[in-house]
C-alpha cells in the first residue's frame, strides 16, 4: 500500500477531529466573546486543521492532484463515526447509502489508476 494513501487517511483522521472540536467548541456558552473564539477546543481545532492541511499538501506529491482530491470526502465518512461516538448521532439510511456511494468512488478511481 503506498504511504501517501495512509499519510492521507491520517490527515482526513485529523481534520475530522478538528470538526468534532470546533462543533463541542460551539455548543458551549461563554462569558465573552473573546474567551468563545480563543479558548482550547478552538485553538486545537484550527491547529489539527492546520497540520492536516500540511500532510495533505505533502500527499500531492505521492498521489497527485485527483488522487487527494479523491481521498478527501474520506473525511465525511469518519465524522459520520465520531459524531456517532461524541454527540449520539444516529445512523440514517441516507448517511450509509453516502458512505457506501463515497467509498464506492474511492474504489473505482484507484482500481482503474
Amino acid at each position: 500500500m503506498n504511504v501517501f494513501f495512509l499519510l492521507m487517511i491520517l490527515a482526513e483522521l485529523i481534520a475530522s477531529t478538528s470538526q468534532i472540536l470546533l462543533k463541542k467548541s460551539a455548543e458551549k456558552e461563554y462569558p465573552s466573546f473573546i474567551r468563545e473564539y480563543l479558548n482550547v477546543l478552538v485553538i486545537g481545532g484550527y491547529g489539527m486543521l492546520m497540520i492536516s492541511m500540511i500532510i495533505s499538501i505533502f500527499c500531492y506529491d505521492g498521489l497527485g492532484y485527483m488522487g487527494v482530491v479523491v481521498m478527501e470526502p474520506l473525511g465525511y465518512i469518519i465524522v459520520m463515526f465520531l459524531s456517532r461516538l461524541v454527540f449520539k448521532e444516529k445512523f440514517t439510511i441516507r448517511k450509509l447509502i453516502g458512505m457506501v456511494l463515497i467509498l464506492g468512488g474511492i474504489a473505482v478511481f484507484y482500481g482503474l489508476g
